[in-house]
């Protein structure tokens, strides 16, 4: 993979500042884009945008497309953007592959919301897609797109997440964050169906199985199946809830809420094909994960405290 740069989209995103990390842990050159940057940077910009990409696209052998309206509730609240992004978006990073001198390779990042409510647990990747907000209905899009650019010769892969956690540096309302903060500072814990199911997957983790995706796709794989990065067990929220009060120093409440309408109650996926494809599977449990995170934020709190003492 030396000498040739890969492309971030969505860069400052939770797992694409972790995948940069390690490629310049690597020494794999990349550059990224994304709308966070301060508006004079060079690598401030708008996956819509065709020139923009294709100015970023030069010289690149590989493009980790991250960018997205990346909240199924975000996407409730806008639907229009969400789809535009999500969808468009795609299209425009596709495009400007296609058309690259380079030929880049397109690695996607998809989501489990794509299997909508499955009636047998754990999900396989063949199950059928059951989008049951705007969210999945515009990740089952761009995947659609992705599959249609590989028919036209574009090399391709798809990797579905599931809750992927691990920074503190996330949205705070996020179901693992939230609670390891509370957990961490103290507060109640909020708990939105206490009995809703789903496949927590470690930050590390996921970072590990897009960087065998990227060796894979290096080596020349066309045929790529869709893939997920998931444990391969389910876990309440209850039970998560329970395993963050467990390593705090506060006396921790929680407040129980129904289950969101919008919001699939249950996934686990079986982890069988990147296990034997890519050679991945899932290290850090969600107990483990739990405890890393909540000392992260201990750990950012004494310092911002130390550093309001100086």
């Amino acid at each position: 993979m030396q000498g040739n740069k890969i492309l971030i989209t969505g860069s400052l995103g939770l797992i694409g500042r972790e995948l940069e990390k390690q490629l310049k842990i690597l020494g794999i050159p990349m550059q990224g884009i994304d709308l966070l940057y301060p508006a004079d940077h060079p690598l401030q910009g708008d996956i819509r945008d065709v020139e923009k990409l294709t100015e970023l696209a030069v010289d690149c052998i590989g493009i980790v497309h991250l960018a997205a309206v990346s909240r199924v509730i975000a996407g409730e609240q806008n639907p229009e953007r969400c789809w535009d992004v999500n969808v468009n978006g795609t299209q425009k990073v596709l495009e400007v592959a296609q058309k690259s001198r380079n030929k880049p390779w397109v690695l996607y990042a998809s989501s489990r919301e794509v299997y909508g409510q499955q009636p047998v647990l754990p999900v396989k990747e063949n199950d059928p897609r059951l989008p049951c907000n705007i969210y999945a209905r515009s990740k089952v899009g761009a995947e659609d797109l992705m599959q249609a650019y590989r028919r036209k010769g574009l090399q391709i892969a798809i990797l579905r997440f599931s809750n992927v956690y691990g920074r503190t540096q996330d949205y705070e309302d996020r179901v693992i964050p939230a609670f390891c903060k509370a957990s961490a500072f103290g507060g109640s814990i909020r708990i939105d169906g206490g009995h809703n199911t789903f496949d927590f997957t470690y930050i590390d983790d996921v970072i590990d199985g897009i960087l065998k995706m990227i060796q894979k796709l290096q080596q020349g794989y066309c045929d790529l199946p869709p893939m997920h990065l998931t444990s391969g067990k389910g876990t309440t929220l209850l039970e998560a809830a329970e395993y963050a009060k467990g390593v705090s120093k506060f006396d921790i409440d929680f407040v129980e809420a129904p289950s969101r309408t919008f919001d699939v109650a249950t996934f686990y996926g079986d982890p069988t094909l990147a296990h034997d494809i890519l050679g991945w599977q899932a290290k850090v449990g969600i107990r483990e994960g739990i405890s890393l995170l909540v000392k992260s934020f201990e750990k950012e709190g004494f310092h911002a405290a130390k550093s309001a003492n100086l």
